[in-house]
């Protein structure tokens, strides 16, 4: 007989809670100070577990947009949204890490080591497929040839509005998500300029200054095709 699934097992509680395991010696610890590395940990974890989401949300997008069906469109819109409303969950998490007291954190610091966010695999994953100013990244792209494959013309889209329909809900998606993604970039600034304020990562980088020059919004193109529509609705008719 198959054993009952219990909400401990299908989440695997007993393994999760384990995962947790500050560095602080007991020797330079008191009760506080070890709650605040759990709370730094738990933090971290629960970062790279919703990345994990945001990574597979938007390859199931970019799937989509090889095929360009309209049930596949509408389907990328409620996962874009999804994937802003995460990012903003990211976002808060960053305002819940201002909580951490500084003599803690300054205490439990030194035992990371070259611990730092800046060795995050998916971090840096989901900075290449929304890319930045400078660099256009995966699913940007991917949008742009999809309509290239069913004679759809971006500029049109974005110039006709509502009424290009799932187009146009994927372009806003899009720029919600893009628009999340460097709210929480320039919040993940502001957090380690309180924390550490002009002291190196513990990775050997320059801290925040470090972090400031990855803060770039994605989808440059679509914002200067926003811009045209003001443009040309400035201009005299006639």
């Amino acid at each position: 007989m198959r054993a009952e699934v219990t909400y401990a097992a299908y989440l695997r509680l007993d393994d999760l809670l384990k995962l947790q395991e500050p560095r602080t010696p007991e020797t330079d610890a008191d009760a506080a100070t070890v709650l605040s590395e759990q709370f730094f940990i738990v933090s971290h974890q629960t970062c790279e577990l919703w990345l994990k989401q945001i990574l597979g949300d938007l390859a199931a997008v970019e799937d989509n947009f090889r095929t360009m069906t309209t049930a596949g469109l509408e389907r990328s819109v409620d996962l874009l949204y999804r994937v802003s409303e995460l990012l903003r969950l990211l976002h808060e998490q960053l305002m819940a890490l201002e909580r951490l007291p500084l003599e803690d954190f300054a205490r439990f610091r030194r035992y990371l080591g070259t611990a730092s966010g800046a060795q995050s695999h998916q971090s840096h994953e989901l900075e290449r497929v929304l890319g930045s100013a400078s660099r256009p990244g995966s699913l940007f792209p991917a949008f742009r040839a999809g309509l290239e494959r069913v004679g759809a013309d971006l500029e049109e889209i974005v110039e006709a509005g509502v009424t290009a329909g799932s187009f146009h809900r994927v372009v806003e998606a899009m720029l919600k998500v893009g628009n999340g993604y460097f709210q929480w970039k320039v919040g993940h600034v502001g957090l380690v300029t309180k924390m550490i304020g002009e002291q190196r990562g513990t990775a050997g980088t320059s801290g925040a200054a470090h972090l400031m020059t990855r803060a770039t919004m994605p989808f440059t193109e679509l914002h200067e095709l926003r811009g045209r529509v003001h443009e040309r609705h400035r201009q005299p008719a006639g």
